[in-house]
């Protein structure tokens, strides 16, 4: 069976441009690409560095992943787009997070029923826009997905963790226990938090990998200690138990999480002295 997601494979990678073109292909077959655009795969079947969708753009036509998708599909692609990404991270935790996904993302995929979200609504398509530029393959498997994602706006903190962050969050979860592509002990979704709010400092059982795909943003490890700014695309593990802190610039914050084992354990709230100081800082 071809695998869609290969539609978000990097230019250059050997057999790209024919895994490309088959994809393509199965879009045509299921009469959601046009058959000029499809041409335009063929083309650059044999050309792994060529960019199919700078030539679907001068002939006028939409890149088959901005196209209307199933939401199998599209789930789906984000997977890949996923994987491709993290690929090219360096530092610890993402081989464990790849292994991860790449052990369940061959699950049976149950799309969630689509439902609003006021965070998801309002934020993220700023974060998106910063995102595109860069990685475009990326930003729009992201939108293609979301709709079909279930979006939590977490409520298990309590008063601690601060009214700005209960009520600017949202999450949703693409491979995990109850998720649309089921795994058991072990979570990989999305995180998107409005601008400037403060992710007070917190910690819990679960190793944790965050990719963000937005930036900068504040970061710390300790209650009290100094943040540590970090441009997008720059990942931050969390061994177990390790205190972390997150500061939202000025742009939403948008991420990749994995959490690879313990993943029933909740989240605690470590207290700090600084929070009021942190709560009104703006991070341009």
């Amino acid at each position: 069976m071809t695998d869609l997601s290969d539609l978000a494979l990097p230019l250059g990678a050997a057999r790209s441009g024919r895994a490309r073109y088959a994809a393509a292909m199965a879009l045509y077959q299921q009469g959601r690409l046009a058959a000029e655009a499809l041409e335009i795969y063929r083309i650059c079947a044999l050309l792994d560095r060529a960019d199919p969708g700078s030539l679907l753009a001068e002939a006028g036509q939409p890149p088959a992943t901005a196209l209307p998708m199933a939401a199998e599909v599209a789930l789906t692609v984000l997977v890949g787009a996923v994987d491709t990404y993290l690929a090219a991270l360096p530092g610890p935790g993402v081989t464990e997070v790849r292994q991860g996904l790449n052990h369940w993302r061959s699950s049976p995929v149950t799309p969630a029923t689509p439902r609003s979200n006021a965070v998801l609504d309002q934020h993220l398509p700023a974060a998106l826009a910063q995102l595109e530029p860069t990685h475009p393959d990326l930003a729009q498997a992201v939108a293609g997905a979301a709709p079909h994602l279930t979006w939590i706006t977490y409520d298990g903190y309590g008063d601690t963790i601060g009214d700005r962050f209960a009520q600017g969050h949202a999450y949703a979860t693409l491979i995990g226990e109850q998720a649309p592509i089921p795994a058991r002990d072990f979570d990989l979704g999305l995180f998107l938090i409005a601008p400037h709010v403060l992710y007070r400092d917190h910690h819990h059982a679960a190793p944790e990998l965050y990719a963000p795909l937005t930036g900068p943003h504040g970061w710390r490890f300790g209650p009290d200690r100094p943040l540590i700014l970090k441009p997008a695309h720059e990942p931050v593990w969390n061994p177990p138990h390790r205190p972390h802190l997150t500061k939202v610039g000025a742009t939403p914050f948008l991420a990749l999480f994995g959490w690879t084992r313990d993943v029933q354990g909740v989240a605690q709230v470590i207290p700090a002295s600084d929070w009021p100081a942190l709560e009104v800082l703006r991070i341009d």
